[in-house]
């Protein structure tokens, strides 16, 4: 039995999303963030590919660009097995298939994270003295995450999101979204402002910052720009 009572909400739909999970909670900022994975690995990918093995500050700058993606699909993935996965697995104990859904998603987060860190020595080993065997390493390495987290996402997009839709209540969908929220100091919040929004409408943006509130349309303001110039010398050769 649904735990929601709300009438369904508007969701948005951005490229690569492979699934709607229709509902009363507004999961504008979970698909605004896969749309950020997705959009990010195929970037790292072209980069890897076309960056000149000679081009040392660019490697540098992937290097240090890596981190950031590895930080925050960590960070999402650490408020999703203690915030939402937890308490939602209380309230589907007894439909059939959830816990085997919501358990793969850890698994599956514990998968992805040290392929994540291998991908950042190679990154690192780049940065510090690039050669062709390091980057096919690191192209092959990197190949194989995105394969991975493409899959994860669909997952989560098609069997535990609609999950959440039906039978999380909605108090305790925003305290995960206060949790996340909280989770990021001003020095993460000025990366991740920009970077989630990057790549997204107007509209779809607007309804991001509608859901994460003022603070990240002023901290979208002033960091845009800065943001920009970093991506253009990061990914200069994608």
């Amino acid at each position: 039995m649904s735990t929601t009572s709300a009438s369904p909400r508007p969701q948005v739909t951005l490229p690569g999303q492979v699934h709607t999970a229709d509902g009363p909670l507004d999961m504008s900022g979970m698909y605004v963030m896969h749309h950020a994975f997705r959009r990010d690995l195929d970037a790292f990918v072209a980069a890897v590919a076309r960056t000149p093995v000679a081009d040392g500050p660019t490697w540098r700058a992937l290097s240090a660009r890596w981190e950031r993606f590895r930080v925050m699909l960590h960070e999402h993935h650490t408020i999703e097995d203690t915030t939402l996965w937890p308490p939602l697995l209380r309230h589907v104990a007894s439909v059939d298939g959830a816990r085997a859904t919501l358990e793969a998603m850890q698994a599956e987060h514990t998968t992805i994270d040290p392929a994540l860190a291998r991908c950042g020595e190679l990154f690192a080993a780049m940065a510090a003295r690039p050669d062709d065997a390091t980057r096919e390493r690191l192209a092959a390495q990197l190949a194989t995450v995105r394969d991975d987290l493409t899959r994860h996402l669909a997952h989560e997009e098609t069997d535990a999101l609609p999950l959440l839709q039906a039978h999380l209540p909605e108090a305790e969908w925003a305290a995960s979204e206060r949790a996340a929220q909280k989770s990021f100091g001003l020095r993460d919040v000025a990366f991740l402002v920009p970077w989630a929004a990057t790549g997204l409408t107007p509209e779809a943006r607007d309804r991001a910052f509608a859901t994460a509130g003022p603070t990240f349309r002023l901290a979208y303001r002033l960091t845009r720009r800065r943001h920009a110039r970093r991506e253009a010398l990061a990914f200069r050769h994608a």
